[in-house]
């Protein structure tokens, strides 16, 4: 059920070299096949959330991943972070199969190699935002030293470097979001995920973050968000939609490719 749209001839040439640079990149996550099944009590089907979905993001890919409610977008997303286990088929990240981890394991993983930004910012109130982007090493064991130089240098990327002593509350939602951003980044992931993050900011911020997304994938991070929005579909390079459980297109983004000044 699913196709890749052809690029405008405009677009073709710089789509063939991003495909062929991407082509080049081994999967940073694949799905194989993969269902996901709810039961009820009774052991009879719920739902069928996922019904055999394969798909592979290289590294330095900017994926958006769209459908309607009830689509299994966020299934998707839940199945991708590590948050829940396929019924059956394969989930490789970052080369490894995630399905013959146990729980503590799989979870030392996922917060090795993914990095989550949410809608919600949940940032620890009682921290400044240096000790709050620590908090994700902190549970790694990382010294407090090279905790804090790590912070210092997600903060700076997203241009908080000179907000560090500053709370939460202290902060606009913009900012807070950049700050949850950070956070995702301290650990180094190999992907970056995020549900809906310009959910909660108005279209001015949620531009500024949605920029601040792009600058990173420059940088060669591979962004995988979740999304109903069009203006992040507009702005991905690569959209998968999904329709009743399976991917209904995979199209790369011809308007992606030369962003509007």
């Amino acid at each position: 059920m699913s196709r890749v749209a052809s690029p405008s001839a405009a677009a073709a040439p710089a789509l063939a070299s991003r495909a062929a640079a991407s082509g080049a990149a081994p999967p940073v996550v694949e799905l194989q096949q993969v269902k996901r099944v709810y039961y009820k009590p009774d052991g009879t089907v719920l739902v069928e959330a996922l019904k055999g979905v394969s798909v592979a993001i290289r590294k330095g890919e900017y994926v958006a991943i769209m459908g309607s409610s009830g689509s299994g977008k966020s299934t998707m997303m839940n199945v991708l972070g590590c948050l829940d286990r396929p019924t059956s088929g394969k989930y490789l990240l970052d080369g490894q199969d995630c399905a013959v981890m146990n729980d503590e394991d799989l979870s030392r993983y996922r917060g090795r190699k993914i990095g989550f930004v949410f809608q919600a910012f949940n940032l620890i109130p009682e921290l400044n935002i240096r000790e709050n982007v620590e908090v994700p090493l902190f549970y790694q064991g990382v010294t407090p030293s090279e905790r804090h130089r790590r912070a210092v240098e997600s903060l700076s990327l997203v241009g908080l470097g000179d907000r560090l002593g500053h709370r939460p509350s202290e902060l606009s939602g913009g900012q807070q979001q950049r700050t949850a951003i950070a956070r995702a980044l301290v650990t180094q992931p190999a992907v970056l995920m995020a549900d809906e993050p310009t959910g909660n900011l108005d279209s001015t911020t949620g531009k500024a973050v949605l920029e601040l997304f792009e600058n990173l994938h420059r940088q060669g991070m591979t962004i995988i968000m979740v999304t109903h929005d069009p203006e992040i579909g507009r702005r991905a390079h690569r959209v998968i939609r999904l329709r009743d459980g399976l991917v209904e297109s995979d199209v790369y983004n011809a308007h992606a490719i030369e962003p509007e000044a």
